[in-house]
Protein backbone atom coordinates (compact mmCIF):
# COMPACT_ATOMS: atom_id res chain seq x y z
CA UNK A 1 0.00 0.00 0.00
CA UNK A 2 1.45 3.55 -0.63
CA UNK A 3 2.18 5.35 2.65
CA UNK A 4 0.11 9.01 2.66
CA UNK A 5 3.38 10.73 2.61
CA UNK A 6 4.04 9.31 -0.95
CA UNK A 7 0.57 9.57 -1.71
CA UNK A 8 -0.14 11.12 -5.52
CA UNK A 9 -3.96 12.76 -5.81
CA UNK A 10 -5.11 14.54 -8.66
CA UNK A 11 -4.96 18.34 -8.53
CA UNK A 12 -7.86 20.15 -7.50
CA UNK A 13 -9.09 23.54 -6.65
CA UNK A 14 -10.53 24.17 -3.41
CA UNK A 15 -11.92 27.67 -1.69
CA UNK A 16 -9.68 29.20 0.98
CA UNK A 17 -11.29 31.26 3.42
CA UNK A 18 -9.90 33.67 6.16
CA UNK A 19 -12.29 35.07 8.31
CA UNK A 20 -11.92 37.75 10.95
CA UNK A 21 -11.43 37.41 15.02
CA UNK A 22 -14.82 36.27 16.33
CA UNK A 23 -16.95 34.51 19.14
CA UNK A 24 -16.95 31.36 19.66
CA UNK A 25 -20.70 30.91 18.75
CA UNK A 26 -19.97 32.67 15.30
CA UNK A 27 -17.08 30.35 14.73
CA UNK A 28 -18.63 27.28 15.22
CA UNK A 29 -21.68 28.66 13.20
CA UNK A 30 -19.74 29.50 10.54
CA UNK A 31 -18.46 25.91 9.83
CA UNK A 32 -21.06 24.25 10.06
CA UNK A 33 -22.83 26.41 7.87
CA UNK A 34 -19.69 25.80 5.12
CA UNK A 35 -20.60 21.94 5.57
CA UNK A 36 -24.41 22.66 5.19
CA UNK A 37 -23.14 24.41 1.60
CA UNK A 38 -21.12 21.59 0.55
CA UNK A 39 -23.75 19.01 1.32
CA UNK A 40 -25.81 20.95 -0.96
CA UNK A 41 -23.24 21.20 -3.57
CA UNK A 42 -23.09 25.00 -3.50
CA UNK A 43 -19.63 25.45 -2.75
CA UNK A 44 -16.12 23.55 -3.27
CA UNK A 45 -14.42 22.19 -0.53
CA UNK A 46 -12.99 24.47 1.80
CA UNK A 47 -9.53 25.31 3.91
CA UNK A 48 -10.81 28.54 6.62
CA UNK A 49 -8.46 30.16 8.63
CA UNK A 50 -9.93 32.02 11.61
CA UNK A 51 -9.20 32.87 15.75
CA UNK A 52 -11.43 33.93 18.38
CA UNK A 53 -11.98 37.40 20.45
CA UNK A 54 -12.27 37.03 22.80
CA UNK A 55 -10.97 33.94 24.19
CA UNK A 56 -13.23 31.35 24.17
CA UNK A 57 -13.16 27.75 25.89
CA UNK A 58 -14.55 25.31 23.31
CA UNK A 59 -15.75 21.66 24.47
CA UNK A 60 -16.16 18.77 22.65
CA UNK A 61 -19.52 17.30 21.33
CA UNK A 62 -19.76 14.70 24.20
CA UNK A 63 -17.94 16.48 26.98
CA UNK A 64 -19.88 17.45 30.10
CA UNK A 65 -20.57 20.97 30.95
CA UNK A 66 -19.28 20.17 34.35
CA UNK A 67 -15.65 19.64 33.56
CA UNK A 68 -16.15 23.96 33.15
CA UNK A 69 -16.07 26.32 36.34
CA UNK A 70 -18.54 28.94 34.82
CA UNK A 71 -17.96 31.11 37.63
CA UNK A 72 -14.56 31.70 37.03
CA UNK A 73 -15.18 31.79 33.23
CA UNK A 74 -17.00 35.02 33.87
CA UNK A 75 -14.80 36.46 35.92
CA UNK A 76 -11.98 35.93 32.71
CA UNK A 77 -14.48 37.37 30.27
CA UNK A 78 -14.09 34.03 28.28
CA UNK A 79 -16.14 32.95 25.79
CA UNK A 80 -17.93 29.63 26.13
CA UNK A 81 -18.76 27.41 23.11
CA UNK A 82 -19.98 23.70 22.06
CA UNK A 83 -18.07 22.07 19.36
CA UNK A 84 -20.26 19.83 16.57
CA UNK A 85 -16.66 18.12 16.75
CA UNK A 86 -15.62 15.43 19.24
CA UNK A 87 -12.39 15.71 21.48
CA UNK A 88 -11.94 17.75 24.52
CA UNK A 89 -11.66 21.32 25.81
CA UNK A 90 -9.34 23.88 24.34
CA UNK A 91 -8.97 27.36 25.32
CA UNK A 92 -8.67 29.07 21.74
CA UNK A 93 -6.32 32.53 22.18
CA UNK A 94 -2.95 32.82 20.57
CA UNK A 95 -3.41 30.95 18.38
CA UNK A 96 -4.38 29.70 14.43
CA UNK A 97 -7.26 27.95 13.86
CA UNK A 98 -8.00 25.94 10.80
CA UNK A 99 -11.28 24.25 9.31
CA UNK A 100 -11.37 21.84 6.40
CA UNK A 101 -15.08 21.16 5.00
CA UNK A 102 -15.49 18.97 1.91
CA UNK A 103 -17.83 15.82 0.61
CA UNK A 104 -16.95 13.04 1.95
CA UNK A 105 -16.19 11.91 -1.60
CA UNK A 106 -13.32 14.09 -1.67
CA UNK A 107 -10.02 12.00 -2.36
CA UNK A 108 -8.28 13.32 0.46
CA UNK A 109 -10.97 12.55 2.88
CA UNK A 110 -13.26 9.88 1.74
CA UNK A 111 -12.92 6.59 4.04
CA UNK A 112 -12.90 6.70 7.79
CA UNK A 113 -11.80 9.20 10.55
CA UNK A 114 -8.46 7.81 10.93
CA UNK A 115 -7.59 7.58 6.94
CA UNK A 116 -8.68 11.13 6.92
CA UNK A 117 -7.18 12.41 9.65
CA UNK A 118 -3.76 10.81 8.69
CA UNK A 119 -4.02 12.45 5.21
CA UNK A 120 -4.99 15.92 6.79
CA UNK A 121 -2.17 15.28 9.25
CA UNK A 122 0.48 15.19 5.62
CA UNK A 123 -0.61 18.44 4.99
CA UNK A 124 -0.17 19.92 8.36
CA UNK A 125 2.93 18.54 8.41
CA UNK A 126 4.09 19.88 5.58
CA UNK A 127 3.25 23.31 6.20
CA UNK A 128 4.83 23.31 9.76
CA UNK A 129 8.11 21.87 8.74
CA UNK A 130 7.96 25.33 6.35
CA UNK A 131 8.02 27.36 9.48
CA UNK A 132 11.07 24.99 10.50
CA UNK A 133 9.53 23.30 13.32
CA UNK A 134 10.60 19.40 14.16
CA UNK A 135 7.65 18.38 13.91
CA UNK A 136 6.34 14.75 13.68
CA UNK A 137 3.38 12.40 12.85
CA UNK A 138 1.69 10.63 15.71
CA UNK A 139 1.25 7.31 15.09
CA UNK A 140 1.23 5.01 18.66
CA UNK A 141 -0.09 7.36 20.72
CA UNK A 142 -0.77 4.84 23.93
CA UNK A 143 -3.27 4.55 26.43
CA UNK A 144 -5.05 8.24 26.75
CA UNK A 145 -6.33 8.73 30.17
CA UNK A 146 -10.36 9.42 29.33
CA UNK A 147 -10.58 11.21 33.12
CA UNK A 148 -8.70 14.02 31.50
CA UNK A 149 -10.99 17.04 29.97
CA UNK A 150 -8.02 19.21 28.25
CA UNK A 151 -7.63 18.09 24.42
CA UNK A 152 -3.53 19.23 24.49
CA UNK A 153 -3.19 16.41 27.42
CA UNK A 154 -3.73 13.65 25.12
CA UNK A 155 -1.98 13.14 21.95
CA UNK A 156 -4.31 10.55 19.48
CA UNK A 157 -3.44 9.06 15.95
CA UNK A 158 -1.98 11.05 13.78
CA UNK A 159 -2.01 14.01 15.61
CA UNK A 160 1.26 16.50 15.24
CA UNK A 161 3.54 16.57 17.68
CA UNK A 162 7.45 18.35 18.63
CA UNK A 163 9.68 16.50 20.72
CA UNK A 164 6.92 13.90 22.04
CA UNK A 165 4.60 16.88 22.84
CA UNK A 166 1.32 17.98 21.31
CA UNK A 167 1.41 20.92 19.17
CA UNK A 168 -2.06 20.56 17.43
CA UNK A 169 -5.30 19.81 18.60
CA UNK A 170 -7.68 18.60 15.53
CA UNK A 171 -11.50 16.87 15.79
CA UNK A 172 -13.48 15.64 12.73
CA UNK A 173 -17.17 15.27 12.24
CA UNK A 174 -17.96 13.45 9.49
CA UNK A 175 -22.18 14.30 8.74
CA UNK A 176 -24.25 12.96 6.28
CA UNK A 177 -23.32 16.82 4.36
CA UNK A 178 -19.43 15.75 4.23
CA UNK A 179 -17.00 16.03 6.38
CA UNK A 180 -16.10 18.59 8.90
CA UNK A 181 -12.32 19.12 10.48
CA UNK A 182 -10.94 21.63 12.41
CA UNK A 183 -7.98 22.40 14.80
CA UNK A 184 -5.78 24.61 16.99
CA UNK A 185 -2.14 25.31 16.24
CA UNK A 186 -1.56 27.50 19.87
CA UNK A 187 1.21 30.23 18.69
CA UNK A 188 2.42 31.63 21.51
CA UNK A 189 0.89 32.53 25.33
CA UNK A 190 0.49 30.39 28.36
CA UNK A 191 -0.53 27.07 27.25
CA UNK A 192 -1.97 26.32 31.41
CA UNK A 193 -4.50 29.33 31.23
CA UNK A 194 -7.41 26.63 30.41
CA UNK A 195 -6.89 25.22 33.88
CA UNK A 196 -7.70 28.64 35.32
CA UNK A 197 -11.46 28.20 34.09
CA UNK A 198 -11.90 24.40 34.51
CA UNK A 199 -13.27 22.20 37.53
CA UNK A 200 -10.86 20.71 39.67
CA UNK A 201 -11.87 19.62 43.11
CA UNK A 202 -9.26 21.49 44.92
CA UNK A 203 -6.13 24.00 44.03
CA UNK A 204 -3.49 20.71 44.30
CA UNK A 205 -5.46 19.07 41.44
CA UNK A 206 -5.42 22.34 39.56
CA UNK A 207 -1.67 22.58 39.70
CA UNK A 208 -1.28 19.03 39.12
CA UNK A 209 -2.96 19.73 35.90
CA UNK A 210 -1.02 22.65 34.93
CA UNK A 211 2.17 20.61 35.18
CA UNK A 212 0.52 17.69 32.85
CA UNK A 213 0.04 19.67 30.86
CA UNK A 214 3.25 21.78 30.21
CA UNK A 215 4.66 17.83 30.12
CA UNK A 216 2.57 17.24 26.79
CA UNK A 217 2.21 19.66 25.15
CA UNK A 218 3.82 23.14 23.61
CA UNK A 219 3.30 26.07 20.95
CA UNK A 220 5.27 27.73 18.09
CA UNK A 221 7.03 30.22 19.74
CA UNK A 222 7.99 27.98 22.76
CA UNK A 223 10.16 25.57 20.36
CA UNK A 224 10.94 28.42 17.37
CA UNK A 225 12.33 30.41 20.41
CA UNK A 226 10.42 33.82 18.44
CA UNK A 227 6.96 34.67 17.81
CA UNK A 228 5.46 33.98 14.60
CA UNK A 229 2.60 35.46 13.46
CA UNK A 230 -0.84 34.32 12.70
CA UNK A 231 -0.66 35.31 8.93
CA UNK A 232 2.78 33.25 8.50
CA UNK A 233 1.72 30.34 10.18
CA UNK A 234 -1.48 30.83 7.89
CA UNK A 235 0.55 30.90 4.76
CA UNK A 236 2.95 27.84 5.94
CA UNK A 237 -0.52 25.46 5.98
CA UNK A 238 -1.86 26.98 2.60
CA UNK A 239 1.80 25.72 1.06
CA UNK A 240 2.01 22.64 2.96
CA UNK A 241 -1.26 21.56 1.51
CA UNK A 242 -1.05 22.48 -1.65
CA UNK A 243 2.77 20.79 -1.59
CA UNK A 244 1.37 17.17 0.16
CA UNK A 245 -2.24 17.21 -1.07
CA UNK A 246 -1.88 18.47 -4.37
CA UNK A 247 -4.84 21.04 -4.06
CA UNK A 248 -4.68 24.65 -5.69
CA UNK A 249 -6.54 27.34 -3.43
CA UNK A 250 -8.80 30.09 -4.28
CA UNK A 251 -9.18 32.85 -2.57
CA UNK A 252 -12.76 33.51 -1.66
CA UNK A 253 -15.41 34.66 0.87
CA UNK A 254 -18.42 32.99 2.45
CA UNK A 255 -21.26 33.16 0.58
CA UNK A 256 -24.67 35.39 1.25
CA UNK A 257 -26.46 32.08 2.19
CA UNK A 258 -23.57 30.77 4.19
CA UNK A 259 -23.47 34.12 6.04
CA UNK A 260 -26.92 34.47 6.81
CA UNK A 261 -27.10 30.34 7.80
CA UNK A 262 -24.51 31.50 9.93
CA UNK A 263 -26.42 33.90 11.76
CA UNK A 264 -29.65 31.58 12.16
CA UNK A 265 -27.18 28.64 13.91
CA UNK A 266 -25.57 30.94 15.75
CA UNK A 267 -28.92 32.05 17.63
CA UNK A 268 -30.84 28.84 17.35
CA UNK A 269 -27.80 26.84 18.53
CA UNK A 270 -24.13 28.17 19.40
CA UNK A 271 -25.17 30.85 21.41
CA UNK A 272 -28.25 28.28 23.03
CA UNK A 273 -27.80 27.29 26.90
CA UNK A 274 -29.50 24.03 25.47
CA UNK A 275 -26.63 23.15 23.29
CA UNK A 276 -23.79 24.18 25.40
CA UNK A 277 -25.47 22.39 28.45
CA UNK A 278 -26.60 19.36 26.77
CA UNK A 279 -24.33 17.35 28.78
Amino acid sequence: MMSEENRSYPTTLWRLIRTPPASGAWNMAVDSAILEAVGEEAVPPTLRFYSWQPPCLSLGYAQPIADVDTTRLQKKGWDLVRRPTGGKAILHADELTYAVIGPKEEPRLQGGVLESYQRLSMGLLSGLKKLGLPVQVVTDPGDADEDQAICFQIPSDFEITIQGKKLIGSAQARKKEGVLQHGTLPLSGDLTRITQVLAFKDGITRTQAQKRLLDKAINVEMIAKETVSWESAAQALIAGFEEALQIEFEEGDLTPWERNRAETLMAETYQNPTWTHRI
